[in-house]
């Protein structure tokens, strides 16, 4: 295994172990030749690797106290292998809300500075975003990656270089979230014109309208999330490449076969 990727394994490894609890808050990790011999690597791999989660915010380190777990609400939550660690450790109700409420502040208001500042460009990419998810849904595909694009060409047009770096680092958060939307028995048919609604707005220079359908959007996704965790069945990981949509069972029947 190559050095990179085997520093990203062991990160990855490391990581699990500390948003999982095995290390809980406030513990100190074991010194280096232990994880060494636990993770099978050097020790020049684990310092690069502790020193990853202390940029994090997961880990701290210092003199004679050694490398110390901090608690979960000093994480980078806005980093994507933080939630990609959580998501394949399990997804909570308290996480999901956090997300919902997130997106409840920042979308809504982004959504409104698109409305009066996307360029040509950014509706020409928005608008393929969106095709990207009607053909998902019409042909079978990625939806949840074309459903991704479609919110992160949204706060790129804000034109705002915080918001834009935002978009970037909330990408896992969003997924999660679309992610659950597509167990949803017919989730993206009902989702879809929903999106278009938003979209609309945007072009028609209408920032009221624009987020009074963002905010209708998002809740109709707070329903869905309550609805699967409700359920109890079992939640997306988004450390794992999206599902694609399998074509509808009409689309399918009329397909050649090879």
């Amino acid at each position: 295994m190559a050095i990179k990727n085997m520093l990203g394994h062991t990160l990855d490894l490391l990581g699990e172990s500390v948003v999982s609890g095995h290390y809980p808050p406030e513990s100190v990790v074991p010194p280096e030749t232990v994880l060494c011999k636990e993770f099978g690597v050097s020790r020049t791999v684990i310092r690069e690797a502790v020193k990853s989660l202390v940029a994090k915010g997961l880990l701290s380190t210092g003199p004679k106290v050694g490398t110390r777990v901090l608690p979960a609400d000093q994480w980078n939550w806005f980093d994507p292998d933080v939630v990609a660690w959580k998501s394949k450790m399990g997804l909570t109700r308290e996480f999901l809300r956090d997300l919902q409420d997130l997106r409840r502040v920042i979308e809504p208001a982004a959504v409104r500075l698109a409305a009066e500042r996307a360029t040509a460009q950014d509706i020409q990419d928005i608008e393929a975003a969106y095709a990207g998810m009607k053909h998902a849904i019409e042909f079978g595909g990625d939806y949840v990656t074309h459903d991704l694009l479609f919110h992160q060409g949204l706060l790129r047009a804000c034109h705002n270089r915080m918001v834009a770096q935002m978009s970037k680092a909330i990408g896992a958060l969003l997924r999660t979230s679309f992610e659950i939307t597509t167990t949803r028995p017919n989730g993206m048919a009902l989702s879809l014109p929903l999106h278009r609604a938003v979209l609309d707005a945007v072009i028609a220079r209408a920032p009221d309208a624009a987020e009074k359908a963002v905010l209708v959007l998002i809740d109709s996704v707070r329903e869905d999330i309550e609805t699967v965790l409700d359920s109890n069945q079992k939640l997306p990981s988004v450390s794992q490449p999206a599902v694609s949509l399998r074509a509808p069972r009409a689309v399918r029947a009329h397909s050649p076969r090879p």
